[in-house]
């Protein structure tokens, strides 16, 4: 049975972080044409992790994330 789920799951690819990273780059350059591909690559990786991660594990990842981007959008706007 667990076999059988663990062939249903997807697994997170490279190309998946790193589109997503570069949508998030481009967009954190002030190019708003990409903001639509990063929500797009964003919630395909969501979506994978979310199959992954117990609830408790995504809860704690996002938040990491989103700790991160206030760093960074901190940082950009005293430069």
């Amino acid at each position: 049975m667990e076999a059988q789920i663990e062939k249903q799951l997807e697994d997170i690819l490279p190309e998946d972080l790193a589109r997503t990273f570069e949508s998030a780059y481009h967009v954190f350059q002030g190019k708003t044409e990409h903001v639509d591909d990063l929500l797009k690559n964003g919630g395909v990786l969501l979506r994978k992790a979310a199959q992954r991660f117990t609830p408790t594990q995504m809860v704690l990842g996002i938040a990491a994330i989103a700790a991160v981007t206030v760093v960074l959008i901190n940082r950009a706007s005293n430069d």
